[in-house]
């Protein structure tokens, strides 16, 4: 057999095998995803809010 037809056939085959591979995400793991990144949103603002409290105390601290 000629290799560029074999190559050009296990080529499609994958492409075939990648398309049929992706399924349709559920609802609920949609919603649960962007339920999840909002609350790491809020919870990594708090967490610099506190950083930088925690550096303004010191630097105000020092100053006095």
């Amino acid at each position: 057999m000629n290799l560029k037809k074999i190559a050009g056939q296990v080529v499609a085959v994958t492409a075939a095998g990648i398309a049929s591979a992706q399924a349709a995400v559920p609802a609920d793991v949609t919603t649960a995803l962007a339920d999840a990144k909002t609350d790491g949103v809020t919870i990594a603002g708090v967490v610099l809010g506190v950083i930088i409290a925690i550096a303004a105390f010191k630097f105000i601290r020092r100053a006095l």
